[in-house]
């Protein structure tokens, strides 16, 4: 038996739509991180409380990294339409 040429066998694992979605989860990821990382300190040797423990790094950047994996997990288990 032999297949149609038109018939298109796709043997990946997910389809387009949700390795468009991964990659745009996996930005979300990024950018909290670089969130976290925040300002450098102009001297090493003085401690900056306010720039250490600021919401920016204590509440927001984590909580875009675990939006940008819980978008991944979402990513994955979405059906793709068809």
């Amino acid at each position: 038996m032999a297949k149609k040429e038109t018939e298109k066998e796709d043997n990946f694992a997910l389809a387009k739509e949700n390795y468009i979605y991964l990659i745009i989860g996996f930005a979300i990821i990024i950018i909290g991180f670089l969130l976290m990382m925040g300002g450098g300190s102009e001297n090493p040797d003085v401690f900056n409380e306010k720039e250490l423990f600021s919401f920016q790094r204590i509440t927001l950047a984590p909580i875009v990294v675990l939006f940008g994996f819980l978008f991944e997990i979402w990513a994955i288990m979405k059906k793709p339409k068809e």
